[in-house]
């Protein structure tokens, strides 16, 4: 019996035409049938289309056939691959100018920040169901291949609402790995590595070329100016925390709260545009696309030569089941122990390897404290933002807000339940959840001139402060 591929958000057309190429590039998966699903009928036409004709211009096996109803196309799965984006670039553009009317400049606004952690809230109930359906209709053992952000914030929920067997899945390992292999001028294949943390902040706790330790090769180059140019972001947190960390400048300046806060902050170290330093560039090349895919089929410039498979892990976890030889990996999963010192339950990234057992994450152990702690202020936001969508509570959003290092280092408690509650109007109808809820204003209260405050014994601590503060005047006198 062929395998069964179950791609929901199908009418990403260039991601869904690379997984179905790395796919269909494997022989053990050759004669797979491949069920697309997406609200977007004209670009899942165009995808059905184009998947078909792969196959028949490579003279492979195998089927491919599309349907707007979800649950047909997740019906007797092996894999569901998820790769949506509720709202498209409309909500993202939401997501963006909305924050930066109040001063949070966001880069790519799709992970954390109030921009992920609105995603978050339109994403997570469309999972959930998703999950419900696999566990309703889809093959026993079933797994689902998670591609949607904000990645951790998602596959937190998904660990908290089920127990469908799912996988976070980034490129971030990947690609940063072929940037240490270019700096320091060594194979990739050759490079021993151990990796851990969370999306977008794991941290490469051992990194050796055939036993030798790269990490004295690594922070000698980032103290040149032509290597910490390219990556000043990383390069610095790097330089002050010790480790490698696998997201690039420009993502990471908007998980923290030093890069992005002010105009300063901006021009020292976000100053090129592929870094965020001009603003609204990622999202204004998101927008030119999707206005120019809505008037041309994108797939016409693409060649259904099939040839070697991209970076994305997805293809190698199938054959991995389907074989049972394993394929180790970099998975987002529910945390059960496998980092000790980040919350139980939250979701980490740590090696994982796949076989016909399934999904095997392993244990780090603890990170090093001061990773644990640059980690932890992006899981506090994650595990309110997984609540807020989960409970569909108003106030759980200002909480996961208020908590983003990049927003709290920009902008005042008050101000913030103000934007979000602005997010919420303009996204009502991405947020069905949310329905007759909103966000209760609190605004700042007003001090008369002449308001006395009210006369209550005072703290013991600020009383010992008090007269110690006496007894100093005294003391000149």
């Amino acid at each position: 019996m062929s395998t069964k591929v179950a791609m929901i958000g199908a009418g990403s057309i260039v991601f869904c035409k690379t997984l179905m190429s790395d796919i269909m590039a494997t022989p053990a998966l050759a004669g797979c049938e491949f069920a697309l699903m997406s609200r977007t009928e004209p670009k899942l036409r165009a995808m059905e289309d184009f998947g078909r004709r792969m196959i028949r211009d490579n003279g492979l096996t195998g089927s491919v056939w599309a349907t707007l109803d979800r649950r047909e196309a997740i019906r007797d799965a092996d894999f569901v691959v998820v790769m949506v984006q509720v709202g498209g670039v409309d909500a993202f553009e939401l997501d963006y100018k909305i924050p930066l009317q109040y001063g949070v400049d966001q880069c790519i606004a799709d992970s954390l920040g109030p921009g992920g952690i609105f995603r978050g809230l339109r994403t997570i109930p469309l999972l959930v169901e998703i999950a419900k359906d696999m566990e309703a209709l889809a093959k026993p053992g079933a797994i689902l291949l998670q591609y949607a952000n904000p990645m951790a914030a998602n596959c937190l929920a998904l660990g908290k609402a089920t127990d469908v067997s799912f996988v976070g899945l980034c490129h971030g390992v990947q690609t940063t790995l072929d940037l240490i292999s270019r700096y320091c001028e060594v194979p990739k294949d050759e490079i021993t590595y151990t990796c851990g943390g969370i999306n977008h902040m794991d941290w490469f706790l051992r990194l050796e070329h055939l036993g030798r330790d790269l990490y004295p090769q690594l922070r000698a180059l980032f103290e040149r100016p032509e290597f910490y140019k390219n990556e000043k972001v990383r390069g610095e947190v790097f330089r002050h925390f010790g480790y490698f960390m696998t997201e690039s400048t420009g993502h990471l300046s908007e998980y923290v709260p030093w890069f992005r806060k002010s105009r300063r902050a901006l021009d020292t170290y976000c100053d090129e545009p592929s870094f965020g330093g001009e603003s609204g560039a990622y999202y204004s090349w998101c927008r030119t696309v999707a206005d120019w895919y809505a008037g041309h089929d994108p797939l016409q410039y693409e060649s259904t030569a099939i040839e070697k498979r991209s970076v994305e892990y997805c293809s190698y976890i199938m054959e991995a089941v389907v074989t049972g030889k394993p394929f180790r990996l970099m998975g987002n999963v529910r945390n059960d122990g496998y980092i000790t010192n980040l919350p139980q339950g939250c979701c980490v990234e740590v090696p994982t390897f796949a076989d016909d057992t399934g999904l095997h994450p392993t244990v780090i152990g603890a990170l090093p404290t001061q990773c644990a702690a640059l980690c932890m202020t992006n899981v506090n936001v994650q595990m309110l933002a997984a609540e807020a969508a989960l409970e569909s509570d108003p106030e759980s959003v200002v909480h996961a807000v208020a908590m983003d290092p990049l927003t709290s280092a920009v902008l005042t408690l008050g101000e913030i339940r103000e934007m979000c509650a602005a997010m919420m109007e303009a996204q009502r109808e991405w947020l069905p959840g949310f329905a007759g809820k909103s966000i209760t204003p609190r605004p700042l209260i007003s001090i008369p001139p002449d308001c006395q405050a009210v006369d209550v014994p005072l703290d013991p601590a600020l009383a010992i402060g008090k007269r110690f503060g006496t007894l100093i005047e005294h003391s000149h006198e």
